[in-house]
């Protein structure tokens, strides 16, 4: 089979592979991280029991955060499931007629779902490179497909300062975790402050540019990749199910399948938002993101039995989350109820001036992320010495948090997790695309320092 062809491992590939086989699982490094910072509580003179009461009283404390990011990766995962946004992208990808337009469009359209919601991005945008890769074979416009894949995957990379930004979203949420350190984040200090809306801009251009040099000269079309290929097959509309005569629908069917129910949810959603919004003056946080996206969701289902359907497949997506967060939770609360933190915060403020800051806070967050696949879960883990340290060297708390996200970012795109869940919904080895990652990530590691270094934030 052409998909099963040799490909030259070179050296980005080998260095993702050695990743791979060497990094244990999210939850095993969970556990570990959970042994080092405990060792480490009691080598700075603190007690079992205060290590033990640490532990516990940080367990538990993310319980509204957590479910608050599964109903985000659930509602995400269902509206993305509807036909109505396969369409559109199957319309759009006819509108390029070069490669260059190919790539751009195609990750103009990531770039807006990752703004909108990382979690569109990644449910949509393998499907966007697999849509405008046929398309553009259809054309004759040579294009290779791995390498499509890889390049749009940066551009969703904005989704870090985009309107669901994990850490932003909390910290103007009431009751964070940090709340009596920090007070409330409005997002017009974080997200869409001067630094954050120039670098979206700048790094969404310099992917572009950059895509122009890295295209390899040999491409491999997505024809090469048959299970890829036939994701895009057109859409068949949906038939409707036969009434039996011996069999008629009972009142419960009725009303599943009617659109009134799902319309008298959503109009008295909509008046929730609207209340919210315009008569609180309240902002968006996670709560009213998460309304959003049922509403949306409910809308594009149309009907109860629909969206129950999706919903049932779309809640496999998040079973580690609803684990994984609370051990997230354990370590920051050794971090956080031990003098560990504050230990940590004050070696780092002891090397850190206002210039290099950024700098160590991006590298620092890399390695955290690479045993950390999870935004939120990372900024629980280093938002403390973050914050502490931010106020020893004299920046604002929100500089650090941008910092944070350019490392967070970092990780998630040199190393295999996410790039492993994208390849698996393109159909395809990850190890094909993830070394142009690199390349990206680099590009976006330099320009974010540079920017939240010297820019207003």
């Amino acid at each position: 089979m052409a998909g099963d062809t040799p490909v030259p491992v070179d050296r980005l590939t080998r260095f993702s592979q050695v990743i791979g086989r060497f990094i244990p699982d999210a939850m095993s490094t969970a556990v570990l991280m959970l042994v080092l910072l405990a060792a480490a509580a009691f080598l700075t003179g603190n007690s079992a029991t205060t290590v033990m009461d640490a532990f516990y009283r940080g367990l538990w404390m993310l319980l509204p955060f957590t479910m608050q990011m599964t109903l985000i990766l659930v509602l995400s995962s269902t509206l993305g499931s509807a036909p109505v946004f396969r369409r559109v992208v199957a319309r759009l990808s006819r509108i390029p007629t070069t490669r260059g337009g190919v790539v751009a469009l195609a990750c103009f359209v990531v770039a807006c779902l990752a703004y909108l919601y990382w979690g569109l991005a990644v449910a949509l945008g393998p499907l966007v490179a697999i849509y405008f890769a046929r398309e553009a074979e259809q054309k004759g416009i040579t294009l290779d497909f791995p390498f499509l894949l890889a390049t749009i995957t940066a551009a969703g990379s904005v989704w870090q300062y985009g309107l669901s930004s994990s850490a932003a979203l909390l910290m103007n949420t009431p009751g964070h975790f940090l709340e009596k350190q920090t007070g409330l984040m409005p997002l017009a200090t974080t997200i869409w402050a001067p630094a954050s809306l120039i670098f979206i801009g700048v790094f969404f251009v310099a992917v572009l540019i950059a895509a122009k040099f890295l295209s390899p000269s040999r491409p491999d079309p997505l024809s090469k990749f048959p299970d890829a290929y036939h994701l895009a097959d057109p859409i068949v509309g949906a038939k409707a199910e036969p009434i039996s005569i011996a069999n008629p629908p009972t009142l419960s069917d009725r009303v599943e399948r009617s659109s009134v129910p799902t319309l008298l949810l959503c109009g008295a959603l909509v008046g929730w938002v609207y209340y919210h919004f315009f008569v609180k003056g309240a902002g968006l946080e996670l709560n009213s993101l998460n309304t959003i996206l049922l509403i949306l969701a409910l809308l594009v289902h149309r009907t109860v039995k629909n969206f129950t359907n999706a919903l049932q497949t779309s809640i496999l997506s998040c079973w580690p989350i609803v684990v994984m967060y609370h051990l997230y939770g354990g370590v920051a609360g050794l971090i956080q109820f031990t003098t560990v933190g504050a230990s940590f915060a004050g070696a780092f403020a002891a090397i850190s001036t206002r210039y290099t800051f950024p700098f160590l806070t991006a590298l620092a967050s890399t390695i955290v992320a690479s045993f950390v696949p999870s935004s939120g879960g990372q900024w629980v883990i280093q938002g403390f010495v973050t914050s502490t340290a931010a106020t020893e060297v004299g920046v604002s708390v929100q500089r650090g948090l941008l910092a944070v996200g350019i490392g967070d970012q970092m990780g998630n795109l040199i190393t295999p997790f996410w790039a492993a869940i994208g390849a698996g919904m393109a159909r395809i080895d990850f190890r094909r695309f993830i070394g142009y990652q690199f390349a990206y990530a680099a590009i976006w590691f330099v320009l974010g320092v540079l920017m939240f270094t010297f820019l207003p934030a």
